[in-house]
């Protein structure tokens, strides 16, 4: 019966979703003292400068970022590219298909990110595997699932066997989607700044590009006032992997930070992206 409703609800125009998700951000924001403080925390860190201009429209987008993931996962495919007013940089990805050269598509949890996955699965002639973790509310997944596994999309769990299809899928010259601010296991990762501060950082996407030869494209969908649409970015590596893995999760960091820059209010500040993950050691200067 929800996941009627929640299918019934994507099908309502965007700017309704997204006075929605403006509603019920700032309900989210009074009512649970752990997730504002981890925004405000997070934001401040960033940017304390700004971090008054930016905190109440972080707020919203937010809220905005939840209910839009409705219609990424409950509209037919065309209508969610359809929600894509626009995309910068798409010739890097001619080239690297041009190139014959696998590709690792890059974002962040910054603005529509399942809006930018649709979009960037419909323009590609095979199929796209996107790195996905459980949602908390288990009763999503299947929904999520099912959304972003059509047409020629599929999904890999952030396990071991995910990550060989990851690799299967990079080696047979197709093309992956990675998120790459979220925090891995211990031994998967290394201690890297993120603006300022050190964050348990992944060594997965570097080894990737490295071992398959793969173009690494970094991109993001820009959410548009007024329920307008999104504004797709993409751009290719200033750089390359070096593979120094302390090295290599530096320059990973640099461009994620990057992006978030040019949308800082629309980035995920309530992730716990500083987190220590059980079983690894405190970065050097914390440890006791």
């Amino acid at each position: 019966m929800l996941t009627l409703l929640l299918k019934c609800l994507a099908r309502l125009p965007l700017f309704m979703l997204h006075g929605m998700g403006a509603l019920v951000g700032w309900l989210v924001w009074r009512a649970d003292k752990r997730y504002r403080q981890q925004l405000s925390h997070n934001l401040r860190q960033a940017d304390a400068q700004n971090y008054n201009r930016l905190l109440s429209r972080s707020i919203v987008q937010h809220g905005k970022g939840a209910f839009e993931l409705l219609a990424a996962w409950g509209l037919p495919s065309d209508r969610v590219c359809r929600l894509v007013r626009h995309c910068e940089g798409w010739e890097h990805a001619e080239a690297a298909l041009a190139a014959q050269r696998p590709i690792i598509f890059v974002t962040p949890h910054l603005g529509g990110f399942d809006i930018a996955g649709r979009y960037v699965s419909s323009r590609l002639p095979f199929p796209l595997t996107a790195m996905y973790r459980p949602p908390k509310l288990s009763w999503l997944e299947p929904l999520m699932q099912a959304g972003r596994m059509r047409d020629n999309a599929k999904t890999a769990p952030a396990t071991a066997a995910g990550v060989r299809l990851l690799m299967k899928a990079l080696k047979q010259g197709e093309a992956t989607v990675i998120l790459p601010d979220q925090a891995p296991g211990a031994g998967e990762g290394v201690w890297a700044p993120f603006f300022g501060k050190p964050a348990y950082t992944m060594t997965l996407l570097p080894r990737l590009a490295q071992a398959t030869n793969a173009a690494v494209l970094f991109f993001y969908a820009e959410r548009l006032d007024w329920g307008r649409g999104f504004r797709v970015h993409i751009e290719p590596m200033t750089s390359e992997f070096s593979g120094d893995k302390d090295a290599d999760a530096r320059l990973l960091n640099q461009h994620v930070e990057k992006l978030i820059r040019r949308s800082p209010d629309q980035y995920l500040w309530s992730y716990n992206r500083y987190k220590q993950p059980a079983g690894a050691s405190a970065p050097l200067g914390e440890q006791a």
